[in-house]
Formats: structure tokens, sequence, C-alpha cells
């Protein structure tokens, strides 16, 4: 039988993942097909429809009301507010200005976590994240030869996404202390929704649905089933064995599964434009990467008496 902590980041790793595919996965559907406050409208409404079938049916728990605003701030933060701004900045500015800001999150929650879970700042967690960031900022850097189109004001919303997330990682951590996995994430969701409900109605009910093709449907099945469904419910589920500071550490991964991605394509079909995107530097990079999120999550040795 796998430990906790094995099972925590085993699907701190499927979560991960997921993020990394929805890179390319879900590539160019916003906003030429749906709007960003829309598809945050389906990808919440669908899954609070699903969580909470699920845990109607299989978890019979209750919340104590002292924790409804927690997870109200959950919601607001984890649920809203970071797929909001993350949505609407991705839109001003260019991707590879969003993957940098991105990766400041594990900073953000260590900070949160000092001020509010009282976590230690160990060394294995200054010297993981520093390692990983490189490997994940340079393999950003230098896999992107086109710039794109820079915006101060999308910038900042990207930069307020990843800190939106860090703090609800680090109150979620306090509520999994308590109540079962599947309990908190619908909470949290079915107050993200209230909370997008005013936003995303109108742009929902203006889409343009006959436009859609099957790829469309099938990309926006994949965001809502993996990308937020399975991917909250995994991350949520990690926070319960796991600190903060280390689930958080795991997003440097994203640019590398993408990078895995397009090697597997370019293997697969050698005549791909992603042919030429494989080199010693970017394997590199992603051998820094997870020799980070490694050293991160390692366990320090304490001194001897």
């Amino acid at each position: 039988m796998l430990q906790n902590t094995t099972r925590a980041h085993l699907a701190l790793l499927a979560t991960n993942i997921i993020y990394g595919a929805n890179y390319i996965i879900a590539k160019g559907i916003m906003p030429n097909k749906i709007g960003p406050s829309a598809f945050i409208f389906i990808r919440l409404s669908c899954c609070v429809l699903l969580f909470w079938t699920f845990k109607l049916l299989f978890v019979k728990e209750k919340v104590a009301k002292k924790d409804l605003l927690k997870l109200a701030l959950c919601g607001l933060f984890g649920g809203a507010l970071n797929q909001m701004l993350f949505f609407h900045g991705i839109n001003l500015t260019s991707p590879i200005d969003a993957s940098i800001i991105q990766t400041a999150a594990p900073v953000l929650v260590l900070v949160f976590s000092f001020f509010i879970l009282k976590e230690r700042i160990t060394k294995n967690k200054i010297m993981g994240i520093a390692l990983a960031a490189s490997g994940a900022i340079f393999l950003i850097l230098y896999g992107n030869k086109t710039q794109g189109t820079s915006s101060f004001l999308g910038n900042l919303y990207v930069f307020l996404n990843a800190a939106s997330f860090a703090l609800y990682m680090v109150l979620a951590k306090t509520l999994m202390q308590k109540y079962n996995a599947l309990t908190v994430i619908s909470y949290i969701f079915l107050f993200g929704f209230i909370y997008v409900f005013p936003f995303g109605i109108n742009d929902f009910l203006n889409t343009n649905f006959e436009a859609f093709t099957t790829s469309t449907y099938l990309t926006i099945s994949y965001v809502v089933l993996f990308t937020t469904f399975l991917a909250y419910l995994f991350n949520i589920y990690a926070l319960k064995y796991v600190m903060p500071s280390v689930a958080s550490s795991y997003v440097y991964l994203q640019p590398v599964v993408s990078f895995v991605l397009v090697s597997i394509i370019a293997f697969l079909f050698v005549q791909s434009a992603y042919a030429q995107d494989i080199s010693f530097i970017k394997i590199l990079c992603c051998i820094l990467v997870a020799t980070g999120v490694y050293i991160t999550g390692k366990r320090e040795k304490k001194p001897a008496k």
C-alpha cells in the first residue's frame, strides 16, 4: 500500500501533467470561439454539478457554520478571482510573459504559509524552489522565440492571479485538516460559481454556439473534466498530506510537460513543426526543474541532539 504522502505527490504530479497538457490542448479556443467570462462560467457551472453529485452520493459530511466564511474566501480566491484574472490577463498579454509570472506562485505560497500557517522556511524549500524556478524560466525564455504582445495590465492580472491562488492554497490547507477533500472542493466551487455568475451569464448567453466544431467541444470537455474537475480535486487532496509550499512547487513541471508532449509529437510525426524544438539545453532545463521539485518535497534531517 502506498503511503498518504506518496499518494499526495502522485496527485500533484497528475495535476501538473494535466495543466501542462492544457497549454497545447486548449490553445486557440479563446477568444475566437468563446470569451473568457463565458468559458469560466461553463467551467464552474459544470464542475459545481459534478462535485456536488459525487459529494451527495459518496460523502455524507456537514460543514460547521464557522467554517463557511473560510470556504467562501477559498471560493473567491481559488474558484472565481484567480480564474477571472488569469483568463482576462492572458487575453491582454503574451503567453511567454504569463508563463514567467506564474513561476512566482510557489514563492508567494511560501510567504503566505509563513504568516498564516507558521510554516518553517527550510533550506531545502529555498534551494529547491530557486533551482526549479531557474530551469522553468530559462526553458520558457529559450523555448519561445516569438515575443508576442506584452501588456502591463495583462501582466498585472496574471500576477494577481498567482497571488490569489497562492492564498487559496494556504487557506484550503487549514480546511483539509478537518474535512474530506470532496466536501471542501464542492463548497469552493459553489461559492466560486456564485461570484462569477453576474459577470459570466451575459457572455455565456451571447456566445455563438453554432460556430463550435467537434474540436471546440472536445477542448471544452478536457478543460472541464481534466483541467478543472480532476486537477482541482487532486490538488485539494494533496493539501491534506503536504504543505502548500511543496504542492505549489509542482507548478514548475508544467512547462516541462509541455516540452515532453512537443517531443512526443515530434517523434511520432518527424515532419512536425515541433521536430526542431528539441535541444540539449531544453532537456537540461527539464532535469533542473525535476531536481528542484524533488529537493523541495524532501524532508530535512533533524539535527542530532
